[in-house]
């Protein structure tokens, strides 16, 4: 029963809430988090450790008036609680529900939408110089978790914030980097004292009144300056933050509301940039996730009274196959390296991190650096396998390009969550890969069907060892085919013919490939009519030879692609016809539309696209080559039944 959230009808009635009202506010907050996301799965440890925080900060501030900024934005499901979502929360990352990030066009409580790290002291920045440009007096508060602070833009907005000495309040959510094991009594006094209205005023009265001696003015400020630094760097850890410029407070206890309430209650109205340092627990308030906060991290269904995820499937994943055979192939080449940028467990490289400790590398949420880094070791003869999830390799664009490819460094890079990953959205969905790679020199591209191909695909990488090469799969479980042995390495360029036909070829990339066969037995079954499924394997370089017997050989080919149509597969095959004049042939191109994808169910995503079996049957039926051929065999291909040939 809420006795405290079911009354919270406006963000204002936080505002009235007494503390002992807010303790028992922030309980009811977990248990609907819990409740809710058993169901839904989502991030359910970084939302559980930033209560308190939530709660303080829309008691002190009122959005959105004032803006709040949250890093990445998986922390922020109290907020959407506590800003006019209480009753859609059910829906979250689920199809026409809310999002599992702050939105713009969700609610104007979200300031900026967010889904990658470190973008939030830029926003914040940003948008408190709009601010003051305008003449207005709003606060802006960056809310940014200590491992977005391991991103190269999270400093480089600190400087440039720093420098401004505009009024932005960043609250750093420190919750597994030790940044500072000096919390006791002396630190929370200072932290106190150093917030203090008094403390401030006579700090800058002295600061006028001595500017303004002769003599000695210049001499006392020093002493004073230097005394006060001195004082910091003994008992506390924010002289990074203070040499950039900020004034920093803490490290605080972040899960004591009094104390939150009291230290953002004086911040409020100080001058000037200020870093709040925050100690907080993942997982705060539900005990699995307390013990075991990477697991809860992200996840889907899971039972919360034990705490134990709910497994759908016994087929494993594409990542934990590619963590596997990674394992494998390092035990034959010692100079095999593998990277990740703070997702070990993500990109299925927890196993090789314990078997080659000295040979894994975790470089933190940092993935230009992860790419130059692994450009640095090929340089000096080890063959680094980059992990990464697809939508966080577009942060290294300059890095694949400049440091890899420009100088045809063998580096393998393992884009996981290819396409659509389903309930995290369109800030997630590894769309974008196939045509940013297309067009980079030197680079080859590998799409596998099925989790076996990707192992081969694995073992060609590390054998060819000439130049980069990208390898794309997808979120979740794979096919469930058998693994088969020895590994084996595949012809580069080399596309497969699963399925001999005639008139209409599709042309598939990846899992793709099961699609279009179940998708051609329905044709065979509907009309008798043969289709012939390609399996392209690589984006670059492709098959042209086999493209220029199907130009000659089929009426019309439909390609398949879990990627954006501008400039991916598709394109590629629609410009080599061009350029060898093959026509009148008819090329269909299916993939992702120009535009963004929300969340939701995989399956149902893909079926809105175009590119579930049923609607690549539709699109074949609406072909004009089927439409001639029904002419002449005499059958209707939009019948549900029709004539076999």
């Amino acid at each position: 029963m809420q006795q405290i959230l079911s009354r919270l009808n406006d963000q204002s009635d936080i505002k009235k809430l007494t503390i002992p009202e807010m303790v028992l506010l922030v309980r009811e907050l977990r248990e609907t988090i819990v409740d809710t996301l058993s169901h839904t799965g989502g991030h359910l440890a970084p939302s559980l450790g930033v209560v308190e925080l939530t709660v303080a900060l829309h008691y002190i501030f009122s959005t959105p008036e004032d803006k709040i900024i949250w890093d990445v934005g998986h922390q922020a499901y109290a907020h959407k609680i506590l800003t006019g979502r209480r009753d859609a929360f059910k829906t979250i990352r689920q199809p026409g529900g809310i999002s599992g990030f702050p939105k713009i066009s969700e609610s104007p409580h979200d300031a900026f939408g967010v889904g990658h790290a470190s973008t939030a002291i830029s926003a914040a920045l940003g948008i408190a110089t709009a601010r003051d440009l305008a003449g207005e007096k709003y606060h802006v508060v960056a809310v940014v978790g200590d491992g977005a602070l391991t991103g190269g833009l999270a400093y480089e907005g600190l400087n440039n914030l720093g420098a401004s000495g505009k009024n932005v309040v960043v609250i750093l959510n420190d919750n597994s980097m030790s940044i500072s094991p000096n919390v006791g009594a002396m630190a929370k006094y200072l932290t106190n004292l150093i917030s203090n209205p008094l403390y401030n005023r006579v700090k800058s009265e002295i600061w006028n009144f001595t500017g303004n001696l002769d003599r000695f003015g210049e001499r006392i400020r020093w002493a004073a300056q230097r005394l006060e630094e001195s004082l910091k760097s003994i008992i506390m850890p924010g002289q990074l933050f203070e040499r950039l410029g900020l004034r920093y407070f803490g490290p605080i206890d972040g899960h004591n509301l009094s104390e939150l309430l009291h230290v953002f209650r004086e911040v409020k109205n100080l001058q000037g940039p200020i870093l709040v340092h925050m100690l907080t627990k993942k997982g705060k308030g539900f005990k699995p996730a307390e013990d075991n906060s990477a697991i809860f991290h992200g996840l889907g269904k899971f039972d919360p009274a034990t705490g134990k995820v709910v497994k759908e499937s016994t087929i494993p994943s594409f990542t934990q196959v590619f963590g596997q055979t990674v394992v494998e192939l390092a035990a034959e080449n010692p100079k095999l390296v593998a990277i990740t940028a703070a997702m070990a467990i993500g990109t299925g490289l927890s196993a090789f991190s314990t078997a080659y400790p000295e040979r894994f590398f975790d470089v933190g949420i940092a993935e230009g650096h992860a790419v130059t880094f692994a450009a640095g070791l090929s340089s000096q003869g080890y063959l680094p396998i980059v992990a990464i999830y697809s939508t966080f390799l577009q942060r290294a664009y300059d890095e694949v390009i400049h440091d890899v490819a420009l100088q045809r460094l063998p580096v393998i890079f393992a884009l996981d969550r290819a396409g659509l990953v389903g309930d995290d959205g369109p800030t997630h969905h590894g769309v974008f890969d196939l045509a940013y790679m297309r067009h980079i020199p030197n680079l080859i591209a590998m799409v596998p069907k099925d989790e076996d191909e990707l192992r081969h695909m694995l073992f060609t990488a590390v054998q060819t060892g000439n130049g980069p090469i990208a390898i794309r799969y997808p979120r979740g479980e794979a096919i469930g085919v058998p693994l088969s042995s020895p590994l084996q390495s595949l012809e580069i360029g080399k596309a497969e013919i699963l399925q001999p036909g005639t008139q209409i070829c599709l042309l598939a990339l990846g899992p793709l490939v099961y699609t279009a066969l179940d998708a051609a037995a329905e044709i065979k079954r509907r009309f008798g009519i043969t289709i012939q499924v390609v399996n392209a394997r690589f984006l670059k370089p492709f098959d042209k030879e086999l493209l220029l017997h199907l130009c000659d050989d089929f009426h019309c080919l439909i390609t398949l692609e879990e990627g954006v149509l501008a400039g991916g597969f598709g394109s590629a095959v629609a410009e080599f016809l061009a350029d060898h004049h093959c026509e009148p042939l008819e090329l269909i191109r299916l993939g992702i539309p120009d535009r963004f994808i929300d969340q939701g169910d995989r399956d149902s995503l893909l079926d809105g696209i175009g590119l579930s079996a049923p609607a690549i049957v539709r699109t074949i039926e609406k072909s004009n080559t089927l439409r001639k051929l029904a002419e002449f065999n005499d059958f209707m291909p939009l019948g549900t039944e029709s004539k076999t040939v």
